[in-house]
Formats: C-alpha cells, structure tokens, sequence
C-alpha cells in the first residue's frame, strides 16, 4: 500500500506486478494488483506478469509484461480514436487487430494486450504469402521479401507454414510471446548509401524516411538512396512515381550519387551499380539467418517478393542465393494488408509445470492441458466463435534436466497415458539428436511448458482471377543497365494490363501504382490465372 502511495504521487500510468514463481502461484500477484488499485486512481493500469504471459524466467516475463504496460496508454487511446471513426462511418462489424504470431484478435485483447500487435505487420505479410501460396498449388516452400522504404523483412514458410519463434528482441529488450520468426534488416527503397571510415560504400540502416525521402523526390534530401540508384540505372521512372502522381527529379539522384563516386574513385553508373550490390547483400544477408542458418537450403524455395521495393530487387537476391523462381502477387504495395483480411482469430495460451517427465506423468499432463484447455474454452465464448470452426493445436516444451533452453514438440490430440508418454520422451530424443547432433537417452527429461494455440477460423472470399484479355503491348522504352555494365532499350509494361498466361522475355519493366518489377536480360515471365507474376531466372541480375 505504501508503495501505491508513492506510486500516485509519482503521476505514474502503469505499474505492473512481478514475483518470482508467480508462474506457480498467481495468486499472490493478483492480490497485490488488487491492493495496488485500491491505492491507485483508477485511470491508472495495474498488470501482473502473469496475465500477460505466464511462464516462468522471471525476467523475460517481467520485460514482455513491462513492454506491454509501456503500451497500454497509447494503444488504448488509438483504438478508442479508430473504433470511434470506424462507427461513425457506419461500419458495423468489430475491428479486429492483427497480432505478431498471425492471425487476429479482438479489440478489447488488443486493448489488454497490445504487446502482441507489436510486430504484427510483416507478420500480416507473412500470411498474405501463405494464403496466395496455397491459392496457387505447389508454392508451399517460400522465403519472403518485404522491402519498404525503410526496412526489409524475411521469412520462411515450409509446407506452406511460418516457421514461430517465441524468444525476440524489442528495442533491445527481450520479448517473451509467440510470433512469426520474422527477421527485419535495415534496407530498403530510402536506405542512404554512405562511406564508412574505412572507405567502403554502406547503404542502410539509416533512412531518408517520407520526408525529406530520396534526393529525387525533390523534397530537400541530399543524400544518395537505393531508390535514387535505381533511377539513375533506369529501373525506375525517371519522370513520376505512384501511377504519375509523384513527380521524380533524376538530376537530383545523380547529383547525389556523383558526391559518392568522387570519394570512391569510381565511375558514376559503377557506384549507383554498386549501392543496388550493397543493398542487395545486406537483404541476402537477413535470408540466410532464416534459412541457412535454421538448416534449410535456399534453392529449395522460391522467393516470394512484395512490398513496394521488393519485386525492384528480387531478382539480384534471387540470384545471390541460388534461388530459381520468384513470384510477385497482383499487389505487392498492399500484401500486409491482404494478408490481414485473411487470417483468422488465434490466442495463445500457456502453462509452466516443471516435471521430470516419464510413464507415470500422465496424470499431471492431463491436468495441465485440461485447464489450458478451459482457458480455450473460455476464450472462444468469448469471441463467440461456434464449436465446429473451433480449432486446438498443443505443444510440449522439453529439456534434458540441466539444459537452459527446451525443445518445442507438438503433441496429438487426446489423453496423455503410458504409452503416449513414452513416445513423447522418444520423439524428444529424435528431435534433440536432429536439432542438435546428438540424443543422451540415459538423461532425464524435464517437462517446462505446455502450450495451446486456439484458433477460430473466419470465412475467406476467394482470390480473383484473370479473364480473357489479347496480351499487353509494352506503353514506352527506356535504357536501363543491367549486368556487365551492358545497357539495353528495356520495353515497359503496365501491370493491369498484362493478359492471363501472357509470356515476358527479359529485360522487360512492370508498373504499376504500388510497385516496379525488374525481369533481368535472360529471365523469363509468366502471368497466371491469379494475376502473379512468376520469374523463373536465367543468367540476369547486376552482378
């Protein structure tokens, strides 16, 4: 009570609760929110770690709980602003809100638990790929490219599923929640190239942001950008952006560019070459974490490119990495967005019980998954989803006794017996000697956490499709430089124009109000029946 007091007369707006085991007893957490209130104005949030995720490692609870206090006012406030404009537009259904791990979830969580839309929106985009992957057949193993104006994100999907994570860093704290295992590097379309002090040229991670923006944009940046670059080298419009209504300056870009070349020694189409290289290698370096470095071979996949300087740079990534094909989907400025129409609600919940596990943990088990299995329950009365378009998913989090860090192993669907939990303790021997190049079967097991993913599916319109349409003629040519320093008379085309099955030789350019697609000299493109262009590579790129 005192230090509610002294809280008070802080003018603090958000105190949150942590104990030690409070994953084993949360009930004396709750008893000190409930004191602390008594004690507080009641515009004051009080949280205990536990109500926002209820594992144990007390410090990763009490950082995710704080993150999502830090949170709480300013999402609370924007939701009420955009709740409020939504109704009196006259749209009648709830807004729902996008979370890290996929999928959605109400208002009021959103409200309680605005940690989990923290990084929601490439998780949108992530989804937005899987839907229009599983639309197309025989897509399922994807990597992503996001490339905005500041950032790039990358993810993998295997069988048409994203690969999770449940351990991140946020602003330099670390993140204890589900989420897609989303990689971000700091390039993108308005990432400034410089010179480091050790004469190297870097692009990235600054930004020249909206405003000024690139030196083209006429705006008062002076700073050469990867979008400055690919004017100058004719993969851009030179005249306007957006459809025509952003006028483009290119005197501007190779003003800014020629600063960089002098202090390089090097020719002036070689450095805007080389700031598309350094961009591009700084993107190959952000796939490789997710997929070299997780054990998966990028030329087993194909890359899946949005955004809106993603389809720009594809095929140089492409390239880099030995990957084959790649596919830009009909709108590729607005995928997060597609994606965020077609997921569907999900919660997440979790249970700390630690156990040595063996046949006679049967018990226990059941008793754990029963009251997540509750919590489910609740939760989906609550978002009044109906019983048949309910769905559970369960994983167990496994370590040999000792280890500080536990395996995921999904677990099937009825009750835990004898025989279920020795074929747990084998399965966790065999994922343990694939993750890590050994099994030790004489060691005990020790049960951490059980996790359930609910999930409660929504209806999804059907993707479009293309009509009959005669092939599209190209709108204009431009010189544009490609590899070997080798210009050529690039034809370019208009995105909403191309025909359904229409074929492009490289080197061609697509417009369109959200994007530009680049298909290198030797490349070859297809549009299909949904309107996505599939690049298969030759020999192209700006190698």
């Amino acid at each position: 009570r005192a230090a509610g007091r002294e809280l008070a007369a802080e003018g603090v707006d958000c105190v949150v609760v942590c104990f030690l085991h409070s994953y084993a007893f949360p009930e004396h957490e709750s008893r000190a929110v409930e004191i602390l209130r008594a004690e507080l104005p009641p515009a004051v949030h009080v949280l205990a770690s536990t109500s926002v995720y209820p594992e144990f490692r007390e410090y990763e609870r009490f950082s995710t709980a704080v993150l999502n206090g830090a949170l709480l006012t300013v999402m609370d406030a924007y939701l009420n602003r955009f709740t409020g404009e939504v109704a009196g537009l006259g749209v009648r259904p709830e807004p729902k809100v996008s979370q890290s791990a996929g999928g959605l979830m109400s208002v009021d969580m959103a409200r309680a638990l605005p940690i989990r839309a923290s990084l929601s929106g490439p998780a949108a985009g992530v989804l937005g790929a899987a839907y229009r992957a599983a639309s197309m057949g025989g897509w399922g193993n994807l990597i992503t490219l996001d490339v905005g104006g500041t950032s790039t994100d990358v993810s993998l999907l295997r069988d048409g599923t994203p690969a999770e994570v449940h351990n991140q860093n946020l602003a330099g704290f670390p993140l204890r929640l589900p989420a897609l295992d989303v990689n971000t590097v700091g390039a993108g379309g308005g990432s400034i190239a410089w010179i480091d002090t050790d004469e190297l040229l870097k692009v990235g991670p600054h930004s020249a942001g909206a405003d000024p923006g690139p030196a083209c944009y006429g705006r008062g940046g002076e700073d050469a950008t990867l979008t400055d670059a690919n004017v100058v080298l004719g993969h851009l419009n030179a005249d306007a952006l957006l459809d025509g209504r952003m006028p483009i300056d290119r005197g501007l870009s190779e003003k800014a560019i020629e600063g960089l070349a002098r202090r390089l020694g090097l020719d002036f189409t070689e450095t805007a070459l080389g700031i598309v290289r350094v961009g591009c290698a700084t993107v190959v370096k952000a796939i490789r974490r997710v997929s070299i470095e997780r054990g998966h071979n990028p030329g087993d996949f194909a890359l899946f490119a949005y955004g809106g300087a993603g389809p720009l740079l594809a095929a140089d990534v492409a390239l880099d990495l030995g990957i084959g094909s790649v596919v830009v989907p009909p709108s590729p400025g607005i995928l997060c967005a597609e994606g965020l129409l077609n997921c569907d609600l999900r919660s997440d919940f979790v249970k700390t019980a630690l156990m040595i596990l063996g046949e006679e943990s049967a018990a226990a088990l059941n008793e754990v998954r029963g009251e997540l299995e509750a919590e489910a329950t609740v939760w989906f009365e609550c978002e009044a989803v109906p019983p048949e378009r309910r769905g559970l998913s369960r994983t167990v989090d496994l370590r040999y006794k000792g280890q500080n860090f536990e395996l995921s192993i999904p677990i099937a669907d009825g009750a835990f017996d004898e025989a279920a939990c020795r074929a747990l303790i084998a399965e966790f021997h065999g994922a343990h000697q694939v993750t890590y190049g050994f099994a030790s079967p004489g060691e005990p097991i020790e049960f951490v956490n059980m996790k359930v993913k609910a999930v409660g599916e929504l209806d999804r319109p059907a993707l479009p499709t293309l009509g009959e349409a005669e092939p599209a003629q190209p709108m204009a040519r431009r010189r544009a430089l490609f590899a070997g320093g080798t210009w050529h008379e690039t034809p370019v085309y208009r995105r909403d124009a191309l025909a359904r099955d229409q074929r492009l030789v490289g080197p061609a350019i697509i417009e369109q109000l959200d994007a530009t697609t680049l298909i290198h000299p030797g490349d070859r493109c297809t549009v299909d029946g949904w309107g996505n262009l599939i690049v298969e590579l030759g020999q192209g790129g700006t190698k």
